[in-house]
């Protein structure tokens, strides 16, 4: 299904508006932080705007890829402009399209440059944008690359006090595994045009040729998947996130949390599974022990953090070891659960980190022992944080539930012992999280504890619309599904016809009636 939304290239408009935004913010005055805010605020609610027209036009059903543009730049390199939408990239768009306007209101009380936390603001936007609608290799690998600068001098500028030390760490490691993910798609590139004369870098093109043995389609398969793990992070490569998280500004965490996160999931559904399906299968078992462990130990280090920000960075590693275990479980169930926990940690782990920063912003600490009691103080601000953590655990009616529940399901169907050791996840899950909350919010209020100003209406609506869209899809989760699971369908039943994968009785859905398989 290709075109335009309406005729106008709704896919091209959501990734260069905040580019344009941050150049038009570029041209203020440094004197006119206020004119800055507003032109950031406008061209995030614009690329908003965008991004709700293409959900609104996204036709459910059709499991290829929707809204396509195409447009040859180097014909004689193989390299194009090449965008589009399906059920895996459609929610990480509106997820990074709901996040920025809300970080950059989070972000009214920055006084340190202003204009140029805008501008990188935007800036990262636009890159994360392109990473989820390139279908060109060495275009997705150039939004991949983008995307450090701006995070880079984000992190750098305006985070806490190793807020250097932990930018060039997000830096190196993410570069070092981006020279594998360059080096893996130029071969693939190669030995395409010297088997077919056709030098490409379209995925599409690429997912349906057959002509790599099964060695260089393992090789190739680690290439990209060092580049993903990096960015997920899987264990053990997932040392840089609790450093970055803790230094970065709060908007930062909540993009880094909600989206920045997921590209590394995203790139193992998009790449990792329909390019090297073989080698995705063979290795599935390595990557759901490395999930499990990633669950486990997660979980386990998260209840020993005393600083709270950092708390719920290592419960992000614990909560990417679902999303991968149902990728690598490679059913039915499994891919939807990762999907929609995909959509569902944004709302769940960004409104946290959203409270955290509250908290961080009237007592200049994330020190868990140094509070105590608030919710004499601030009972809104605690409403927010328990109603935050009730959905980051995943207690039923909200959106990490079913996230868990379908991941775990589809595992179990296929791959049962690792999914009884990730259920362990669930429960450390509950008890560090309560027992955060615990410390932070009840007993008796001491010194500047006791006269903690409440959330004010700014802090209000910034984390209200994620809880409430979390509890939607909990209660309603079929628009979401409705939306991703033709797409499942369609990268599973690609397993079936160029692999020996054979799916237990439980996940055999129905596969063949699915639309715009490519």
């Amino acid at each position: 299904m290709t075109g335009a939304v309406g005729g106008y290239p709704v896919l091209t408009a959501i990734i260069i508006t905040p580019i344009l935004g941050a150049l038009l913010v570029a041209l203020v005055p440094a004197r006119r932080p206020e004119l800055a805010r507003a032109i950031g605020f406008m061209a995030s609610a614009a690329t908003l705007g965008f991004a709700l027209l293409m959900l609104w036009d996204f036709q459910t059903g059709f499991g290829g890829f929707q809204f396509v543009e195409h447009n040859r730049w180097f014909d004689s390199l193989g390299v194009g402009y090449i965008v589009g939408v399906d059920g895996f990239s459609l929610f990480m768009i509106i997820a990074t399209a709901v996040l920025f306007p809300i970080g950059l209101l989070a972000s009214a009380k920055i006084e340190h440059r202003p204009k140029a936390y805008i501008f990188w603001f935007l800036m990262l936007e636009g890159a994360i944008m392109g990473i989820f609608l390139s279908l060109d290799l060495i275009g997705f690998f150039v939004f991949w690359e983008a995307m450090l600068v701006p995070m880079y001098f984000l992190i750098a500028g305006w985070g806490s006090t190793n807020r250097k030390y932990a930018a060039t760490k997000f830096f190196i490691y993410t570069a070092a595994g981006s020279a594998f993910l360059l080096a893996a798609a130029l071969v693939l590139a190669f030995l395409h045009q010297a088997d077919t004369g056709v030098l490409t870098f379209d995925y599409r093109t690429l997912a349906a040729w057959t002509g790599l043995s099964e060695s260089t389609e393992n090789w190739l398969f680690f290439g990209f998947m060092i580049a993903f793990a990096i960015k997920a992070p899987l264990v053990p490569f997932h040392t840089w996130l609790p450093d970055v998280h803790t230094e970065a500004p709060t908007a930062g965490s909540v993009v880094l949390a909600g989206v920045i996160l997921k590209m590394g999931a995203y790139g193992v559904l998009r790449f990792g599974f329909e390019l090297f399906p073989r080698a995705s299968v063979t290795f599935a078992p390595l990557f759901l022990t490395l999930a499990v462990i990633g669950i486990v130990y997660g979980s386990i280090v998260a209840a020993m953090q005393k600083d709270a920000k950092r708390l719920i960075a290592y419960s992000s590693v614990a909560h990417m070891g679902f999303i991968l275990l149902g990728i690598f479980s490679i059913s039915v169930f499994g891919l939807d659960g990762a999907a929609f926990t995909m959509v569902s940690h944004p709302l769940t782990t960004g409104s946290l980190f959203l409270v955290v920063g509250m908290l961080y912003e009237r007592r200049h600490t994330r020190d868990i022992d140094a509070f105590g009691g608030i919710w004499k103080s601030a009972p809104r601000l605690t409403a927010l944080f328990l109603i935050a953590t009730f959905a980051g655990i995943g207690l039923p009616v909200f959106s990490g539930f079913v996230g868990e529940f379908l991941s775990l399901l589809g595992t179990f169907a296929a791959h049962r012992w690792w999914a009884v050791v990730a259920t362990t996840g669930v429960i450390l899950g509950a008890v560090y999280m309560l027992w955060m909350f615990q410390r932070v919010f009840t007993g008796v209020p001491e010194g500047d504890n006791a006269t903690m100003a409440d959330a004010n209406w700014r802090e209000m609506a910034v984390v209200i619309p994620l809880l409430a869209f979390s509890l939607f899809i909990g209660l309603y989760p079929k628009p979401v599904l409705d939306r991703i699971e033709p797409t499942v369908k369609c990268v599973v039943r690609t397993f079936e016809m160029k692999t020996d994968l054979h799916r237990p009785a439980a996940d055999r859905l129905d596969t063949s009636h699915v639309k715009g398989c490519r």
